[in-house]
Parts: C-alpha cells; structure tokens; sequence
C-alpha cells in the first residue's frame, strides 16, 4: 500500500475510534426491533410464535365481570392496564405505517400484520360482546399503579369499564371506529373476509360514536382521568374516524361528515389525544396525490402544522433541545417526537410523489427539509445525540438499563415460579439499582429531559417507561428510512 493512502486510512480510523465519523443507524434492526417490542406488550394467551419467551399467559379472565370474553389486546405501558383509547390508536398508527410503508418493510410486514391483528381481534370482541355497549378498557388503574407485579401474577380486581348511550364516549369510539377502519385496509389483499369484518364494525362504532356525542372522560371519570383523559374534547375523533372511514370506503356521506364537523383547531402536536394534525395530514393525500381541490383545506392545515414544527420555519412553535431533540412536553415527550416524526416523513412522501413543494413565510419547504428534520430525531432516538443513548431498549452499546415496567423489572416465571404479590415486587425488585433483568427489545422509552439528560432510574417514570403509542408512530420512519438509506 502507498504511504499516503495508508495515512489517509489511519486517519480516517482515528476519526472513527475518536466519534467524529458516524456510522448512520441500522434502521432495518430498529425497524424490526420497534415491531418485536409488542410481543412483550401482550395480554391474553400468548402464541407458539412468542418470541420474547420471558413473557407467560396474563389476563385469561378479562371480561369476567361482564360477563363476555376481554381476552388479548395490549397493556399500554409499564403497568397491567388495557386503555382502549391509546391501544385504538396504536392500532391506526400501526395501520397506517403499514399501509404507507409496508413495501419498505420487507421481512418484517408479517410481524406488522400480527402486531395489529392482535389489537383488532381484542377491539372487535370489545366493541361486538354487548349490544348497544363498546367495551374500554379492563383493570382498575388506580388500584393497579398500587402494585409492582408481574401481569402473569395480577391479582387486582380487574374492572371492565364500557361507553354506551347513556354513557357516551365519542372520543374512544371514534378512535376505535378509526383503528378498524385502518387496519380493514391492511388485511384488504392477505384476509377478505377478516378485513370486511373490520369495515363492517368500523361503521357500526362510527355511528355510536356520532349518534351519542359525548367524552368519555365525563363518562367514567377516575377510570380513565388523569391517565388518558380525552383533553382535546371528542371532535378531533370524529375527524379522525370519518377520515380513516372515507379512506377506506371512499363514501360521500363520510366526506359530508368531515365537512360537518365545521372548523378545525390547528395544534402543534400530534398524539393519542389529539388527532387533529393526523386527520389534516391523511386527508391532505387526497389534495396532494388526487388532486382533488376539496381537500385543498386540510392541505392548507397540514402545512401550517409543519411551518409550526420545522426549526428554521418563522412561523415555529417547537422547541428543540441543545443536542437537537423536539421538545413538546416534560411528561414522556418521546411520544410527540415519534408522532410528530411519522406525520413528517408521510406529508414528504406526498410532496415527493407530486414534486410539491410550500413555504413558510419566505422559507421554501421541499420534501428534503421535512425529512432532514425526520431523519435527525430518529437517528438521536437511536443513539446520535449528546450522551450516545439509544433511547429504543435492546439497540445499540448503550440503551436504558432500568426503565419503569412491571414486566420486564421483575423476575420471569420460569426464574422464579412463585407468585410475586401487589406488594412484594417493590423491595428488592422496583427499588434495586440493578438492571431490569429482562430485556423489552425495541421499547422506546419516554426520553431525555429538556437537557438532553437521561438519569435511567426506574421510578422516573416520566422518562423511563416505554409506551405502545411512542413505538408504533416510530415503526412508519424506521420503515422509510430503512426502505432509502440501508
């Protein structure tokens, strides 16, 4: 070898060992990774296909109560609880990454499948068991956040809580009839019939949720406040659920809905609760790739909720953190990163297939510079940033050790048969300082502080519990990364 190209060798090495030479992610193992990690969110009796073998048989008699079967569905977070309100729209996140992104996912499109299939099978035996009634959610949280077990030991009282006429709850029907319809789509080519079964329920829940307008929180109170309170009100679903509807059928009385429902608030952020930028984002690709002029609106609204997140943007209401993290709120912010992230990189797949671009005051907005924004909180979320944390568990040197999650903080059954109670999971395992002995792969976490620091402690709940919704915004990015770069 010459000496000047094996100068030029060792200094490109130095600079590797030194950090100043990147490699970029590995998004497919990410990708497939944030896939995996609902496999060890998973309630009811779990498949032969179980990877993530430290997890047993949990909730087998969910619906007792009421008499019908609640089996399946997903514990929300790090607790025992099924939220149906956020596990709704997990499921429609995880639809419409797939629907999107699903030729980008190679290999890991069947898992998509099943992770969502999995939530549908338990959001039509909630909204079908009782007529008239649509079940939302099974275990009392407040007696459960009381306890530290395993969701295989759960002996609280597990409480089913249900929205009907005289109780409304338009808010979690409306995401429900939202997620049915989303995931209709996704078995429209693989499963006919499952798929017509999906479309048929998703218009059924719609219909309560317009004909009984009221929000669940008023509903059931204490069972579902402040833990997923619908504080952005019930109109937001409504959009949302007539917008996945009209998608999915193509009908004008879904159409003649969104219109109904009359002018939209603009908010710059995106998440369980609230929906609308999603909606205007969905609807927008009906403007954008049909060039229909009836959608020019909710093109209009998405824009503007871009112009409020790019950093560069006169019109910003985001903030970032020094090491370059959108920082929305103290409380699990990872959750509107990923939001945020997804509705970024689908909003640029549109513009790209029409090569439109907009502006921002006097800033020209191309379909490159919502994805630079994207692609730069997905690589800090996967490590790039200034303390090197991969903040997805499982990926990457460095990752949270300690994070806030019954399941994986506490011994599995085949390490220890006994039965840990309520009570008995604190001391020695919720209060230790060693790391969670079973590893919840792909679980991204709550994140940094506005500091871009990260103290990985168990009880900082805030930042180190991992959540169903944070994961599935994340999978759509990772799959259009994934799909480009690697």
């Amino acid at each position: 070898m010459r000496r000047g190209a094996s100068f030029c060798l060792l200094f490109l090495l130095s600079l590797v060992l030194l950090g100043f030479v990147q490699a970029k992610p590995n998004y497919k193992e990410a990708l497939a990774k944030s896939i995996l990690f609902f496999q060890g969110q998973r309630s009811g009796r779990l498949p032969r296909s179980q990877q993530l073998a430290w997890r047993s048989d949990s909730g087998l008699s969910d619906g007792l109560f009421a008499h019908v079967d609640l089996t399946g569905g997903y514990y929300d977070a790090g607790d025992n609880v099924k939220f149906n309100f956020p596990m709704a729209f997990t499921t429609t996140m995880l639809s419409w990454s797939t629907l999107e992104y699903g030729k980008r996912m190679g290999p890991e499109l069947p898992n998509a499948r099943a992770a969502i299939r999995w939530a549908t099978d338990y959001l039509l035996k909630c909204a079908t068991a009782t007529p008239g009634k649509l079940y939302v959610g099974v275990g009392d949280p407040n007696v459960d956040h009381k306890c530290w077990e395993r969701p295989e030991d759960m002996d609280t009282v597990r409480t089913v809580f249900s929205v009907s006429a005289r109780s409304p709850g338009s808010d979690v029907a409306g995401e429900t009839a939202a997620a049915l319809a989303a995931a209709s789509m996704v078995f429209r080519k693989v499963d006919r019939k499952y798929s017509a079964l999906l479309l048929r329920t998703a218009r059924k829940v719609f219909q309560f949720a317009m004909q009984y307008q009221g929000a669940y929180s008023d509903s059931l109170g204490s069972a579902v406040c402040p833990f997923y309170c619908s504080y952005s009100g019930y109109k937001d679903e409504l959009l949302w659920g007539a917008a996945w509807l009209f998608r999915a059928t193509n009908e004008m009385s879904y159409y003649n809905i969104l219109k109904s429902l009359g002018a939209d608030d603009q908010p710059d952020l995106f998440s369980w609760d609230n929906k609308y930028a999603g909606a205007h984002v969905l609807l927008s690709r009906r403007a954008l790739l049909n060039n229909d002029k009836n959608f020019e609106q909710f093109e209009g609204e998405a824009e503007n909720f871009m112009c409020r997140i790019l950093p560069n943007s006169p019109y910003k209401t985001t903030q970032y953190t020094q090491g370059g993290l959108m920082y929305k709120l103290p409380e699990s912010n990872l959750q509107y990163v990923t939001s945020i992230t997804f509705l970024l990189t689908t909003y640029a797949k549109y513009m790209k297939a029409t090569r439109h671009t907009f502006n921002c005051g006097n800033l020209l907005v191309t379909p490159n510079s919502l994805l630079y924004v994207a692609k730069r909180q997905v690589d800090y979320i996967l490590g790039e940033n200034p303390i090197r944390m991969s903040y997805m568990v499982g990926f990457g040197p460095n990752f949270p050790k300690r994070i806030h999650h019954r399941g994986s903080s506490l011994p599995s059954l085949a390490s220890h048969p006994q039965a840990i109670g309520c009570d008995s999971g604190f001391e020695p395992f919720f209060h230790s300082a060693n790391p969670n002995p079973n590893i919840l792969i792909g679980a991204i976490v709550g994140g940094p502080n506005q500091n871009d620091g990260y103290p990985d402690e168990r009880s900082d709940y805030s930042h180190s519990e991992p959540a169903t919704y944070i994961n599935a915004a994340m999978v759509g990015p990772l799959a259009y990364f994934a799909g480009t770069l690697n």
